[in-house]
């Protein structure tokens, strides 16, 4: 058996201001993200395991997206720490609100390596990351590819 590509996708809505941006994206806003995750790997071939047939359950890549992506990044404002985003952070934060301060300008395109790296630490030595999509509007949106990196 060949190599095969399994692929999930996730959705999430989240907020972000780009410091420093001249366009209107250096407004707090926000996103309807949609991720798709494609993984690759030999599907198990020992018909006695419980998950033969199958390169990754669903199930478990899909917990692994949500523990380190989804289940963070949605409904969070998101400020690259390094800017001074940080005092509207801080007031975001004192009121109750979900904010995360990365360590870099939170664009689709950092967003999406960001997330490769989270992804990849978490996947079993079998499986490989191939590829993700982050899609930020209709019409925009980052990939990355491990062949590429």
């Amino acid at each position: 058996m060949g190599n095969i590509r399994i692929t999930k996708l996730f959705s999430f809505e989240t907020g972000h201001a780009l410091y420093g941006y001249d366009g209107k994206c250096k407004n707090v806003h926000g996103h309807s993200y949609k991720l798709s995750v494609t993984v690759f790997g030999q599907p198990i071939k020992d018909n006695t395991h419980v998950k033969f047939g199958m390169v990754i359950d669903f199930t478990d890549l899909k917990k692994i997206v949500k523990e380190e992506i989804v289940d963070v990044f949605d409904h969070a404002t998101v400020f690259n720490k390094n800017t001074p985003h940080v005092e509207l952070a801080k007031e975001l934060k004192d009121r109750g609100h979900n904010v995360l301060l990365v360590n870099y300008q939170p664009t689709s395109e950092m967003m999406v390596i960001d997330f490769a790296e989270k992804i990849k630490k978490r996947l079993p030595k079998s499986i490989q990351l191939h590829s993700l999509k982050l899609q930020e509007t209709e019409s925009s949106y980052a990939e990355w590819y491990a062949s590429e990196n």
